[in-house]
């Protein structure tokens, strides 16, 4: 197994934290189980998806501010938020609420774009302004330029007994470093490059210069380091889906075996109008799973990633893997837990 350049400086894990439609509350104390075992295991951090109108996170800020008072030290995150659900004041405003609240541990993941079905939810969510709604990254860069501190009204002051600010309170002043763009294209990277943003990469990417997806990923790690005022030094996150079995059951091990033969097809060859491409879930031992990560070129760019924990598994099942991410897989890889 070839050595790595360096260890991997930060492990970390996302869920989608799944409910049950008739009863919700026990998916979602589910969820902050796994993150804080996530903190216990010494992970640096722990992320959570969204999804709406779906049996999945729909409010993952509300889920990190309760997650940031039953853990102290791990790092929160979301990845990600499209902000075409979204208003960017307003989300500032919850986003820099938390961040006070974690003690400056929130990294907010954002991705643009009209919401899914946008035709099926147009009228629910902006019925009165659907056809003038901006979907484009100056939806990112209000919400950038509110966190930030920039001021969002030319007003401020006393008025009665009340004091108003012209800026979105409260301000976080270390939040502006923790902004990420989930990216998935060439364009994308470099935007978020251009941006000051951080860049979470995942296991879909669009093919565009190639059908190789570790060279499209490392592509736009690339691109997004050429165009930042960081350079090499700019924080890149890959979230790959890993899933060892050092200490799985022989039922968990068939288990997950299965499901990503399921999933396997898809990554073939691009899929979809889009020409998106899925990179293949990695299954097995956590030595075996090291190797193939260390043979990928877009893998050897970076020092961070957020393992993404597969959808439809139970509890005990996210339990087994992330104990073995910590204890093998994160190790194999140079990784060392925060004391």
């Amino acid at each position: 197994m070839p050595l790595p350049s360096e260890p991997l400086r930060k492990l970390g894990f996302l869920t989608i934290g799944l409910f049950d439609d008739v009863d919700p509350r026990p998916g979602h104390e589910s969820t902050l189980d796994i993150i804080t075992l996530g903190e216990e295991l010494g992970f640096d951090s722990a992320w959570v998806r969204h999804r709406h109108l779906q049996y999945g996170i729909s409010s993952p800020v509300a889920i990190l501010a309760a997650a940031s008072q039953r853990t102290s030290r791990i790092e929160l995150g979301t990845a990600v938020i499209p902000l075409g659900w979204e208003n960017p004041l307003r989300l500032a405003e919850d986003l820099a609420t938390v961040d006070i609240l974690s003690g400056g541990r929130l990294n907010p993941g954002v991705s643009v774009g009209p919401p899914m079905h946008y035709e099926q939810v147009r009228e629910a969510l902006y019925p009165d302004t659907a056809d003038t709604e901006d979907f484009s990254y100056q939806r990112v860069r209000r919400l950038l330029d509110f966190v930030r501190g920039e001021p969002a009204t030319d007003f401020s002051g006393v008025e009665g007994f009340e004091v108003f600010s012209d800026r979105v309170q409260p301000h976080s002043p270390g939040l502006g470093r923790r902004m990420w763009y989930g990216g998935a294209s060439l364009r994308s990277a470099q935007w978020a490059g251009e941006n000051g943003m951080n860049f979470l990469t995942s296991s879909v990417v669009k093919a565009e210069e190639s059908e190789n997806f570790a060279e499209i990923q490392l592509s736009h790690i690339r691109t997004f380091r050429e165009h930042h005022p960081d350079g090499a030094g700019a924080r890149v996150s890959q979230g790959l889906v890993v899933i060892p079995t050092d200490s799985a059951t022989p039922e968990q091990r068939a288990k997950y075996q299965a499901y990503a033969r399921q999933r396997t097809p898809r990554t073939a060859t691009p899929q979809g109008p889009a020409r998106m491409m899925f990179a293949p879930d990695l299954v097995g031992s956590s030595s075996e799973i090291a190797e193939r990560l260390y043979a990928q070129v877009a893998f050897r760019e970076v020092d961070e990633v957020a393992f993404a924990l597969p959808f439809t598994f139970d509890h005990d099942d996210y339990v087994q893997i992330l104990t073995d991410i910590a204890t093998g897989l994160g190790p194999a890889l140079g990784w060392r837990p925060t004391d």
